[in-house]
């Protein structure tokens, strides 16, 4: 359904939405993902016993969001460590997995990390094993608290740009409970809006071209019961121009150390036109998704994705690479441009919030002193 208004009273919540979750015995060792290539279709549990499984759902974004990426690559390090695994070859296999999401390295290594701390201690290897795995459940908490605070310094900012409520905001790609510990990023903010009675509707970006906006936005906010407008890419800037868009909040996967902004490809565009039209454009990320190791946006890598996600429709199971057979909508052999990610400069960004508050105006020096207050910032 393109437009849906509220169909749950505020304060009425729906149930919890794990998108990861540990498995242990009988069902495990495993990490479990809610496969988010099914929905909105399904909702279809996918065990993940071993590292190369892990990583494979990785790619086919099964699992995606840059801080669930950070707790799956931290399970899958406690799940290659119980299961006697290389470590370094399993570390390097999930860090590999996704090039621009920098919260996935993240993960990895600090888990990673108290393993050999431990081994070093003279911990025996089952040992060690159950220390990586409280690592990666303490990683899941701080997440989810992250996505709690983010929410309230992200709506205070809200009421401090738009005074008096009755919010129109615009989001790109997913942001929500299924990239986060908790209920995400800036989806969280706009349902923090929403259950305080202030958001009149949430314009969803459908997110081409694997529609992350029409199958996992629009999910989230139906199930949230909230109003809320599906639209094409293309169709925002007769948005803007009408004056039906008072912010836009936007995820991110790497922010670099000057604030450019690495978010799925087509933030960019939007972040130029509310830059036209005077309109507030809020990036919300947790600190662990700052990558102070990084000096700027050229420096971020951009993953490449298969060009068949372009030139193909799949016909069951999105984000697939074109495996199985998709629906051509293109000649045989076109080339696709196919970024997953683009760069938007601190320039054109209103303000970056995190769990220790916001930065606005967006700058290198502020960036860096936001982030001191953070034991969590990214170091590569």
């Amino acid at each position: 359904m393109a437009d849906q208004d509220a169909q749950s009273p505020v304060g009425i919540e729906p149930p919890a939405l794990p998108s990861i979750r540990w498995a242990g015995p009988p069902e495990g060792p495993a990490v479990v993902l809610l496969d988010q290539t099914r929905l909105p279709a399904e909702e279809v549990e996918l065990l993940c016993t071993d590292v190369p499984a892990l990583v494979r759902a990785i790619q086919t974004l099964a699992v995606r969001g840059a801080p669930l990426l950070g707790i799956a690559g931290a399970y899958g390090v406690a799940l290659a460590a119980i299961r006697g695994d290389d470590m370094a070859e399993a570390s390097g296999l999930l860090e590999r997995a996704r090039p621009t999401a920098v919260n996935l390295g993240y993960g990895v290594r600090r888990t990673a990390g108290v393993y050999w701390a431990a081994l070093d201690r003279g911990e025996d290897a089952q040992r060690a094993a159950a220390v990586a795995l409280a690592e990666a459940e303490a990683l899941h908490r701080e997440d989810a608290e992250a996505s709690r605070r983010m929410a309230q310094y992200g709506l205070a900012l809200l009421e401090e740009l738009l005074p008096g409520g009755g919010h129109q905001l615009l989001t790109h790609c997913n942001s929500g409970a299924l990239v986060s510990g908790g209920e995400g990023t800036a989806f969280a903010v706009a349902l923090g809006a929403h259950r305080a009675g202030q958001l009149r509707r949430l314009w969803v970006d459908e997110t081409r071209p694997l529609l992350q906006g029409a199958r996992l936005t629009a999910y989230e906010a139906a199930r949230n019961g909230m109003a809320y407008s599906l639209l094409t890419d293309n169709a925002a800037g007769s948005l803007f121009a009408a004056g039906e868009v008072d912010a836009v909040l936007i995820g991110a996967d790497r922010i670099a150390a000057d604030g450019s902004v690495a978010n799925k490809v087509g933030s960019y565009p939007l972040a130029v036109l509310a830059k036209y039209h005077h309109v507030p454009f809020i990036v919300v990320a947790p600190t662990t998704t700052v990558d102070l190791q990084t000096p700027d946006g050229a420096s971020i890598i951009v993953e490449q994705r298969p060009g068949q996600e372009v030139t193909e429709l799949t016909s069951s199971r999105i984000g697939m690479g074109g495996e199985g057979g998709g629906l051509p909508v293109a000649p045989p052999g076109t080339q696709a441009y196919n970024p997953a990610f683009d760069i938007t400069p601190p320039e054109l960004i209103t303000a970056i919030v995190t769990e220790e508050g916001a930065v606005s105006p967006v700058t290198g020096v502020g960036l860096a002193e936001l982030c001191a207050r953070s034991s969590q910032v990214t170091i590569s």
